[in-house]
């Protein structure tokens, strides 16, 4: 099951790369670019991921429009989104110095370091995902241990 939700999972975050850097209008050119990179999808599938993601068609300013997130939704479909990720694929949270280091099951780190980066937590300077692997690296004026030890109460509370 674990592999089906990373699929997933891994699947809609190439869906919001896509919508952020091109003008996609239908279901139709969505799949045509989830299948340019690689992804088998069927017009079913995209329509579900649209509904899932609450994706809208916003205004291109040219008389078209594409797909796309709407500006009051985004930041709160984020932190929801993210908040399931964090209770079903991270396995793990450790923390030194200014440095935090979440584990999640294999194939599943980019999609939740996307998610964490989307949040635009102002402690966080970047983040960097391998496989299963993501580490934070948390911004402090002086002192290192409060600010890492709130962002690891901050990501271990979300997998309550």
């Amino acid at each position: 099951m674990k592999g089906v939700i990373g699929l997933k999972t891994r699947r809609q975050k190439k869906i919001l790369e896509i919508i952020e850097n091109s003008v996609v209008s239908t279901q139709e050119e969505l799949a045509d670019a989830l299948r340019a990179a690689g992804y088998n999808v069927t017009q079913a599938t995209v329509s579900r991921d649209i509904k899932e993601l609450r994706l809208v068609k916003v205004a291109t300013g040219e008389n078209t429009y594409k797909y796309g997130l709407p500006v009051e939704q985004e930041s709160a479909k984020n932190e929801d989104r993210l908040r399931r990720m964090m209770k079903e694929l991270v396995v793990s949270i450790a923390a030194s110095d200014n440095i935090v280091v979440l584990k999640t099951y294999p194939g599943n780190a980019q999609a939740v370091a996307s998610f964490i980066d989307g949040a635009k937590w102002p402690e966080i300077i970047g983040s960097v995902a391998g496989d299963d692997t993501i580490m934070l690296v948390v911004k402090t004026p002086h002192e290192v241990r409060p600010e890492a030890a709130r962002l690891m109460y901050k990501l271990k509370s979300m997998m309550e």
